[in-house]
């Protein structure tokens, strides 16, 4: 029986001690990620976090801000080749979603990694990736339609398409509209899950008022 409680104290402690070199190496990724100033701290930033992924290898989180760090490079560095960079992003997008199945966060990402991809030349990819970027929307409604980001990015891409195609600052103020909205009642699971995107959409949703 002493043996038994011996291994089972053993064991929580093991994995108490996981959890806390887990959480401290996000936590330093965070800080990190606050710090950035240019694209090669950003850069360095994901790939921290993927350090952190490949070794815990069962959580999605740190891919997740990997590959949004990454993407986030492709828009701080004007000489960024966003195709080698949101390829990279994906990347990382898809390993975490073999961890984490149907998630909004996950398919708002691949909304963003396609529109950067779409403005390397708009008129020619605006079929391929304006319609990856639809569709990803489309399930990230489907799998949360009260995350307020769903409606951020498809403010930020469709104020800037013509009224003609469906855009412009009308189409825009509305969806900022409802993503503060949104924003009031949403709490992100654990510190760590992804919280960003009220200020931008106040000031987006500005920007569209003028």
């Amino acid at each position: 029986m002493k043996n038994l409680l011996f291994l089972t104290m053993m064991l929580i402690t093991g994995i108490v001690s996981a959890q806390s070199k887990y959480e401290a190496g996000m936590g330093k990724a965070f800080e990190q990620m606050k710090a950035v100033k240019t694209a090669e701290d950003m850069g360095a930033t994901a790939a921290f976090f993927e350090r952190i992924a490949d070794t815990e290898k069962d959580k999605w989180l740190p891919y997740y801000y990997a590959a949004y760090c990454n993407y986030l490079t492709g828009w701080m560095n004007p000489n960024a080749d966003k195709d080698a960079v949101g390829e990279k992003a994906k990347a990382l997008v898809a390993k975490a979603e073999v961890i984490e199945k149907n998630n909004s966060e996950l398919y708002i990402l691949r909304q963003m990694i396609a529109v950067q991809q779409l403005t390397v030349d708009p008129m020619s990819r605006f079929q391929t990736y304006g319609a990856q970027a639809n569709e990803a929307l489309e399930k990230a409604k489907q799998a949360d339609p009260n995350n307020p980001r769903i409606y951020l990015v498809d403010g930020q891409y469709k104020m800037n398409v013509p009224d003609a195609f469906g855009g412009g600052k009308e189409v825009g103020k509305k969806l900022f509209t409802k993503s503060l909205e949104l924003f009031k009642t949403f709490k992100p699971a654990t510190e760590m899950h992804p919280s960003w995107g009220f200020d931008q959409a106040e000031k987006l949703l500005a920007q569209c008022q003028q």
